[in-house]
């Protein structure tokens, strides 16, 4: 179950213990791209199976292009306009194939961390004209609950420790550079608007903090 607080309030990232997470087996996985590493990995507590997608060699000491990407099945899977996960998704990995060298981890927070049930409920309250922010405060919940920390041991495992990281969170930069982690350069990702999703990415940008500028 996620972890509920009160409405309007943040995840104190010191009160949420640090996950165990345990690497359990790889594959290949060709795509239109490339064919990436697939890397399996378990989190103790939750039982959620997280992913890390590779290429090339990563465990050299360089900086390697990277990206966080946390699920969103309706964008990922569904092909969804109300978000730019599924076109961020896309993006990331055909980056990474023309590079010939990366990592993306997929890691199962759904909804910034509220999980699938609750995110279509958030949806819900949106089609009624409350934003992504607000609809999760409503549900009880903070606007964004999603756990780095479990990054650290993936990447460990992966020989990695320095990135190039594609995103418009900054609060993704800090979580690392907390955890130990280098991001030598931040690289904008960003996604074509439309009109199912203009209002989300003006709410990340306003109340979320992310840069919406290269």
């Amino acid at each position: 179950m996620p972890l509920k607080i009160a409405a309007g309030t943040a995840v104190d990232a010191a009160s949420v213990p640090d996950p165990t997470v345990t690497y359990v087996t790889s594959c290949d996985l060709p795509t239109p791209w490339a064919t990436f590493r697939l890397h399996a990995f378990v989190e103790s507590g939750t039982g959620k199976e997280h992913l890390a997608l590779t290429l090339g060699t990563i465990d050299d000491g360089a900086p390697v292009l990277a990206r966080l990407h946390s699920e969103c099945l309706t964008g990922d899977a569904l092909f969804s306009q109300r978000c730019d996960c599924g076109a961020q998704l896309e993006t990331a990995l055909q980056k990474i194939a023309a590079a010939g060298r990366g990592v993306l981890l997929y890691l199962r927070q759904e909804g910034r961390g509220i999980g699938l049930l609750a995110k279509i409920q958030a949806y819900h309250l949106q089609d009624g004209g409350a934003d992504t922010v607000e609809a999760n405060q409503e549900l009880g919940f903070a606007p964004d609950q999603r756990n780095y920390r479990l990054c650290l041991p993936m990447l460990q495992h992966l020989g990695v420790s320095s990135l190039r990281l594609m995103t418009n969170n900054p609060r993704k930069i800090d979580a690392l550079e907390q955890l130990g982690i280098t991001v030598t350069e931040r690289i904008a990702l960003h996604i074509k608007t439309n009109r199912f999703n203009r209002r989300y990415l003006m709410t990340k940008a306003a109340k979320l903090g992310h840069l919406m500028n290269p």
